[in-house]
């Protein structure tokens, strides 16, 4: 545990909003990407924010949401929602995952400027980066400018992992090569995807106060908010990196459950070889407990699961995608008749297995057939 009192509290760019705002920008008209998560230090959520510099700074125009909506109204994963008026500013509310997953002429038709504040997760899987990307390229297209909010990258931004993304497996869960753990904050992300996708988008990224790369986002100060709803806490998004591996796979990653991610397990496993057998990998920086859970929804509703809690002891030293990647070797190796790699479609993808572009690579090229 880290000792909070002795931290200087990140600022994020939604703190001081009036200091940094591009003197260019003032008075534009402004739409804003925004999703529960968009909240200031003290948990004012940004179209608060926004609402108060209405008319003075620029002119808010339209709102738009990713993944899980503006206001995180779907719970599962791959549901769609749509677009709605917003019911106290009278502005458009733009569904960015549902019919369209890229703003469409119309829905930029009257903005000056598409204003982005979005909280990631740290992990190339995570599709609010992707919506990003949409966005800028879309803004590029049309001539609108980006103004994008730092955030931290709540694992750090230091440690990376896993393998670089294949342009052969592009799709909603990777759109340009990044590794899967990728280190950066969301406005250094914007500007390597300006740097070398975008070249004419016009992108300004402001700035967080006090940020370190070395930080885990309980070393920040900040409040966690849920960024989507199926990861409640840091401890999540500590092993997601690893642990969303197995949305590819007919093994259940524990959504439907309280701990999503870090429990994982089959009607079919027997948890205490499970555990015994993870252990004996000596895998650095975590100790796998026996567990059972019933899902809620989901993979195998109702049903008891033989599971293993992943119990993270040194978060610096464990690498959750390898331990994803050995997770799954061994249920294969443990369990070959009963195991599965899941099916198209999955993400908007109908071709290729869903296990294929979480990975950005051939599945030949990490696991042995058998």
């Amino acid at each position: 545990m880290c000792d909070k009192k002795s931290l200087v509290a990140v600022l994020l760019p939604l703190d001081y909003l009036d200091e940094v705002w591009p003197t260019k920008r003032r008075g534009a008209r402004v739409g804003a990407l925004l999703h529960p998560a968009s909240v200031s230090s003290n948990l004012e959520h940004a179209s608060r924010v926004l609402e108060r510099y209405n008319n003075d700074l620029f002119r808010l125009a339209a709102f738009f949401g990713p993944q899980h909506g503006f206001l995180g109204q779907t719970q599962e994963d791959m549901v769609e929602w749509k677009s709605y008026e917003h019911p106290r500013l009278r502005i458009p509310v733009y569904s960015l995952y549902g019919e369209h997953r890229e703003p469409t002429a119309e829905m930029l038709q009257g903005i000056d400027v598409l204003l982005i504040d979005l909280q990631d997760i740290g992990a190339r899987y995570y599709t609010f980066i992707w919506t990003m990307y949409l966005c800028m390229r879309a803004c590029e297209r049309g001539g609108v400018a980006v103004v994008v909010l730092d955030r931290p990258n709540p694992v750090n931004g230091v440690t990376t992992e896993g393998p670089m993304l294949d342009a052969n497996y592009k799709s909603f869960v990777g759109m340009h090569p990044l590794p899967v753990r990728h280190g950066r904050t969301i406005g250094e992300l914007a500007q390597q995807f300006r740097d070398e996708a975008f070249p004419k988008c016009r992108l300004t990224i402001l700035p967080m106060k006090n940020w370190k790369r070395a930080m885990w986002f309980d070393q920040t100060g900040l409040p966690w908010v849920m960024p989507s709803p199926n990861i409640p806490t840091l401890d999540t998004a500590t092993v997601y990196p690893g642990m969303c591996l197995l949305e590819g796979t007919n093994i259940s990653e524990g959504r439907g459950t309280t701990r999503p991610f870090e429990i994982f397990g089959a009607p079919f496993i027997d948890a205490e070889r499970l555990c015994s057998e993870l252990n004996y990998l000596k895998l650095a920086g975590i100790f796998f407990r026996e567990n059972y859970f019933q899902p809620t929804f989901q993979k195998f509703v109702g049903e008891l699961c033989g599971s293993a809690q992943i119990h993270v002891i040194d978060r610096n030293a464990f690498r959750p995608f390898q331990t994803g990647i050995e997770i799954i070797r061994l249920i294969r190796k443990l369990y070959p008749k009963s195991f599965a790699w899941k099916q198209p479609p999955y993400e908007y993808e109908t071709e290729k297995l869903p296990i294929e572009i979480l990975l950005g690579g051939a599945v030949e090229s990490f696991f042995d057939d058998q």
